[in-house]
This record gives C-alpha cells, sequence and structure tokens, in this order.
C-alpha cells in the first residue's frame, strides 16, 4: 500500500501528539526530538523499513536503531503505531513511570522490538556499525537469500559529537558497509543551546572523508525526504542523510529552540500545538483512520516475511542458520577431548598464550565466532590461525582489524551480538579498558553475549611501567552488575573460562590475562571454574590459613602454602577465577570453600587494589589479611616489581605468621 503525503503528515502528528503527551503526564522527557523527526521517521516506516510488527525477531528484518536514545517518545510511538504487541498504549501512558516498559532511554530488554538500548549518545551508532558488520558476515557465509537487509538509525547532534562517533565512522567507511544508513536529525541545537555554541566542524565533509556517501534534505517535506532516503537506499557506502530539522517542530512558541529539547511542554503550549496541527484528537487518542494507517504498514514486511520463510525451509542452510540465530552453541564434545589432553602436559604459558591455544581449539569447532583487536593481535594472541580476516573485499572472514579503537571496537561487538548469529571478542590491553568502559557497562545492562579478552594485567607486564599496569581496573571492573570477569591462574582454568564465556548467553566476559608465563597448576578435569572458586590445595593438618588468590598470583599462594606446611601450619589454597560466579553459589558451597570459622586466618593475594576483598577476608581472624597494591606500580622487569611491591614467599609468610600471632 502507497500512502500519499496527505496520508502522512496525520500519521507524523500522531507522533507529535504521543510525545508530548506522554512526556507531559510523565512530568519528564524530550520531547523535542521526536515531534522534530516524526515527520523522517514516518517515511522511514511507511516507504523503507523491512518490517513485521508480528515477528518482531524476524532474522531478516531491517534494523531500526534509535540512537539518541533521549527521544525514546518517538520509538515507542512508531512501534506502538505500526501494530508491535509492546509497547501498549497504557505502557506509553506510564511513561518513565516505575512498571512501564516505555523507560525514560530504549531498553532491549523491556521492549523485544528495541534492537539496542541507547541513550550514551554515540553507542547507538556504533553498535548499528556492529549490526552492519553482522549482517555483512552472515549474507557471506549463508547467501543473500537468506540474510539481505539494512541497518537505519537516526542520530542527533550529540552522536556525532561523541569520540565513539569517529571511530565508528571511521571502522565502517574502511569496511565499506553499505547497508548502514544514518539519518541525522540535522536540528543545530544541543542542550546548552545553539549547536554553533561548541562545533564548527564540517559534519557532511567528515563522513565524505570518511567513505561515506551523504544526502541532505527538508525534514518537513514528505517528496524531499522520500528522495533523499531512496538515495540512502540505493547507496553501495555507509550513508548519512542531513535531515535539516525543526526541534520541537509543531509547538508553536518553542520548536527551534533548545527549551524544548528536555522538558515538558506545558499545558499552555500543548493546546497551541494542538491547534497548531489540527489535532483534535484527546490525550492518548489516535483517530482510527490514522491508527489504520500506520497498521496498514505492516502487510508489505508480512508478504516479504513469508517470501523469506520460504526460502529459509527450502535450503539446505537452513539448520545451521537457525542455530547460530538462536544462539545456540555447537556440541562441545570435541574440545572437551582436546582440554582433556592437557591436563597431562605441564604446560608453562602465559594466560594471554593459553587463550590463544584455546581458541585454536575453539574456533575450528564454533564458526559464530568472530574474533579482533584493537591493533593489538600479537600481544592479544586473539587470532585463531583458522580465522581470515574480515574486509571489504571478504565479509566471510571471522576477524575484524578494528584499529586503535577500543570504544568503537566494544560498541561493535555490542552490536553485533545484539544483530545474532554471531558472537564476537575482542582484545586490548587491560588498563584501555577504561576507554572501552561504557560499552562494556553496555553490554552488561543489554545482556549481551560480548567476550573481551584483555591482557598484560598487572605489574606483570613490566618495563611499560605504571601507565600500562592495571592496578585498580579488574576490581574496577568487578563492580559492573551482570559481568563475569574471569583472571584464569593457568593454561587449565584458561580454557575452562573462554568455555564459560560461550555458554554465557546473556552476561557479558571479561578475561583478564597475563603477559608473563604461568606454570600449569591444575591436574584434575572437573570444571572448577565454574563455581567461580574452589579449594586447589588443601591444607595436611589442621588448617590455620586460607589462601584466596587470582591470575599469576595462585602460584605464589602454593608457594606461600608449602613454606607455612613446613612451620606445621595448615594451609588451603583457593583460586578464585571469578569472583562473580562465586558469589552466585548456594551458602553450602561457599561456605564449605570459606569456613565461618573465626580462628582460621583468611589471606588474599591479588596483584592489584585490595580494596574490595574484605567481602571475603574481612570474617576471619583478626579481620583477615589482604596483600596487593594500593599504589601505582614502576618500570621494571616484572619479576623485580615483584620482589619490590611484596610479592614473595619471603615477604608474606611473615605477615600471616604476625596475624596468626596477634
Amino acid at each position: 500500500m502507497t500512502l500519499a503525503s496527505d496520508r502522512l503528515a496525520p500519521m507524523a502528528n500522531a507522533i507529535r501528539a504521543l510525545s508530548m503527551d506522554a512526556v507531559q503526564a510523565a512530568n519528564s522527557g524530550h520531547p523535542g526530538m521526536p515531534m522534530g523527526m516524526a515527520d523522517v521517521a514516518t517515511v522511514l516506516f511507511a516507504k523503507f523499513l523491512k518490517f513485521d510488527p508480528s515477528q518482531p525477531k524476524w532474522a531478516d528484518r531491517d534494523r531500526f536503531v534509535l540512537s539518541a536514545g533521549h527521544g525514546s517518545m518517538l520509538i515507542y510511538s512508531l512501534l506502538h503505531l505500526a501494530g508491535y504487541a509492546s509497547p501498549t498504549l497504557d505502557d506509553i501512558r506510564n511513561f518513565r513511570q516505575l512498571g512501564s516498559v516505555c523507560a525514560g532511554h530504549p531498553e532491549n530488554f523491556l521492549i523485544e522490538a528495541v534492537e539496542c538500548t541507547t541513550g550514551p549518545l554515540g553507542q547507538g551508532v556504533a553498535m548499528a556499525v556492529g549490526m552492519a558488520m553482522a549482517e555483512r558476515h552472515l549474507a557471506a557465509t549463508f547467501g543473500d537469500d537468506l540474510v539481505d537487509h539494512n541497518t537505519w538509525v537516526i542520530a542527533g547532534d550529540g552522536c556525532l559529537m561523541e569520540g565513539v562517533n569517529h571511530e565508528a565512522v571511521g571502522l565502517a567507511g574502511t569496511l565499506k558497509l553499505g547497508r548502514l544508513k544514518v539519518l541525522w536529525d540535522d536540528n543545530k541545537i544541543t542542550i546548552d543551546g545553539d549547536a554553533s555554541l561548541s562545533t564548527s566542524e564540517d559534519i557532511p565533509a567528515r563522513y565524505r572523508a570518511s567513505g561515506w556517501d551523504v544526502f541532505e534534505c527538508d525534514g518537513h517535506d514528505f517528496a524531499d525526504i522520500e528522495r533523499a532516503l531512496g538515495q540512502a537506499a540505493a547507496s553501495g557506502k555507509p550513508t548519512l542523510v542531513a535531515c535539516r530539522t525543526v526541534i520541537g517542530k509543531g509547538a508553536p512558541n518553542k520548536q527551534g529552540g533548545h527549551d524544548v529539547h528536555g522538558a515538558p511542554l506545558g499545558d499552555a503550549e500543548i493546546a497551541a500545538a494542538r491547534s497548531h496541527l489540527g489535532w483534535t484528537s484527546a490525550p492518548f487518542e489516535i483517530p482510527a483512520e490514522v491508527l489504520a494507517d500506520w497498521r496498514s504498514l505492516g502487510e508489505r514486511g508480512a508478504k516479504l516475511r513469508a517470501e523469506w520463510e520460504a526460502r529459509l525451509s527450502a535450503s539446505d542452510k537452513a539448520a545451521e542458520f537457525t542455530r547460530r540465530m538462536n544462539g545456540e552453541l555447537p556440541s562441545g564434545d570435541e574440545a572437551a577431548k582436546a582440554f582433556a589432553g592437557w591436563l597431562e602436559g605441564e604446560s608453562n604459558v602465559a594466560t594471554r598464550k593459553a587463550s590463544e591455544n584455546v581458541l585454536n581449539v575453539l574456533a575450528p569447532l564454533v564458526p559464530e565466532m568472530v574474533g579482533g583487536s584493537a591493533d593489538l593481535t600479537g600481544s592479544n594472541n586473539t587470532k585463531a590461525k583458522c580465522q581470515a580476516p574480515f574486509t571489504a573485499e571478504d565479509y566471510a572472514g571471522r576477524y575484524v582489524y578494528y584499529g586503535i579503537r577500543e570504544f568503537g571496537m566494544s560498541a561493535a561487538m555490542n552490536g553485533m551480538a545484539l544483530h545474532g548469529g554471531v558472537i564476537p571478542y575482542g582484545g586490548t590491553f587491560l588498563i584501555f579498558s577504561d576507554y572501552a568502559r561504557n560499552a562494556i557497562r553496555m553490554s552488561a545492562l543489554q545482556q549481551t553475549r560480548v567476550i573481551y579478552v584483555l591482557t598484560h594485567d598487572s605489574i606483570g607486564l613490566g618495563e611499560d611501567g605504571p601507565t600500562h599496569q592495571p592496578v585498580e581496573t579488574v576490581m574496577s571492573l568487578r563492580l559492573i552488575p551482570n559481568l563475569n570477569v574471569f583472571r584464569p591462574a593457568d593454561v587449565i582454568e584458561t580454557a575452562e573460562c573462554w568455555q564459560l564465556a560461550l555458554e554465557s548467553a546473556e552476561t557479558p566476559s571479561v578475561l583478564a590475562l597475563t603477559r608473563q608465563n604461568l606454570p600449569q597448576l591444575r591436574t584434575s578435569g572437573d570444571m572448577l571454574s565454574a563455581r567461580g572458586a574452589y579449594t586447589l590445595r588443601r591444607a595436611k593438618g589442621d588448617r590455620k590459613v586460607i589462601l584466596i588468590a587470582t591470575g599469576s598470583e595462585v602460584e605464589l599462594a602454593v608457594k606461600v602454602r608449602d613454606a607455612l606446611e613446613a612451620q606445621a601450619i595448615g594451609a588451603d589454597v583457593v583460586s578464585m577465577p571469578c569472583m562473580e560466579l562465586f558469589e552466585a553459589q548456594d551458602s553450602a558451597y561457599k561456605h564449605e570453600i570459606l569456613p565461618n570459622d573465626p580462628s582460621i586466618l583468611r589471606v588474599s593475594i591479588e596483584a592489584g587494589v585490595t580494596h574490595g576483598w574484605e567481602r571475603f577476608t574481612a570474617f576471619s581472624r583478626n579481620g583477615g589479611l589482604n596483600i596487593g597494591l594500593d599504589r601505582f606500580g614502576a618500570s621494571a622487569p616484572a619479576k623485580v616489581l615483584f620482589e619490590r611491591f611484596g610479592f614473595t614467599v619471603d615477604a608474606i609468610v611473615p605477615k600471616i605468621m604476625d596475624q596468626l600471632s596477634a
């Protein structure tokens, strides 16, 4: 069904009415952007977007990302008007209220048709880059008959100013992601006032210089919008459409100014807007003929979906495609057999190298794994032997050279995971995770299966010095909810942690890995790391001390234990590769590993800040003992640094003896 311009205007005004009414009812929100982009969004949904409201997770739908997530009433209005089951009109009436799926910013875990959580500006564009990457990779793998869709984005001035946008735009241009279409709400307004207060750059020129096509349109002229979006749809390059709009369009006394950005219009201005727009319906009421026009849009998508389902049913790739899109892992039997063979060895390698060895087992068996690194491939050891580069010339490749773009890489991986069919992992130095921290947080919030391979995890990296030594970083990452932070002690724990990360479909993972070699400590084939912590060595006599350590310090804890046992002091060694998994265990198991016995001294050993270890050591003899590094490191060989900062048997045993005798 083709809708004429005179039918589009009331459809766009329905967005404006719902947006201003919902923000007013909540006495909170951002009406300016939804009202300003209502015309563009209406043309997009009516003329270009491939979607079926009855099947919001149809694999070959176009992806729609509202990067300017503060304007959430735009997407809520669009989804409701187009006929999606969620959000309902009651949800919209309760915008920004507890219990409503219409949160202040769109949340992918609340509404099925919201592709990604947005609000931190710029990340929606960067996640869309990842979605476009996943689309091209799956198309190269399964063919255009099964995978052939666009990723459309609405972004504002703030999205284009953020640093992550520059990273994402450069990556998309290099990879020639022609299925990516960004619609820029070019209203020349930010919260502080006119955009000219803070920016003078030529944004179209920047995009063109990055390998994008750029088109422009009057964002309130339906024919001009359709022309520009048609050019974007036909382009073989990633595309920016500069939509010149008026923020708050339709509010006659406030449109065009920054005051309409993030505050309710007020009753008087809403009344004036209704009169100006010729909108006579009561708040939250949509005229039947307007709603019917909106609901008709899904008919085209339903037909396309039915045709696609027929192609899928006839394809010999259907089972594998469906498995990947459902996020189901292939059998792990071959990997388990390979890792079991490692138990018989005496490996002495850095856990970053152990991780590479694990990848050489897993990557051939789990073809949806797509790796990469932010220009540190040789240091992160993230490339498996079977992986070819993912490039504009070969989208079937499974290894991405992200360049020095930690934030952009991490946000793109979120987009890849959210698209489906891909399990992304990417590497950088642990210290540089701070560049990517908000994207890592967004991984956790969005419940994505993204794996961060973060190497050079302590002062053990040595001579690069305190700028690169992440003394506080591991513990700070542990503060993020729904993030598993793994710090394995040897090759066996590294293999286990990788397997656990792959199995965690709704929890992202960090693998914090060493630069320096570590001996193999494990000979048991049980999946002990799944419990988060376990007893690696048991006291020979009466247990007086429990040594709790992670990563490279587990080896040290074993040596300290041996020294204590030589003095008839019984000591357990507990390896704790993942605090989060240990905290999730039942009380019986936790008390088995760390008994509530105040006569036993608990000692934590980790080459990082001690803050946070108190929860495991405080309930013990004399309040426990925390061995760590509550200062920055220094530049020297690793062995010298560990000695300098007291990570030796000779330094730790006397502290334990003093605590026992106190």
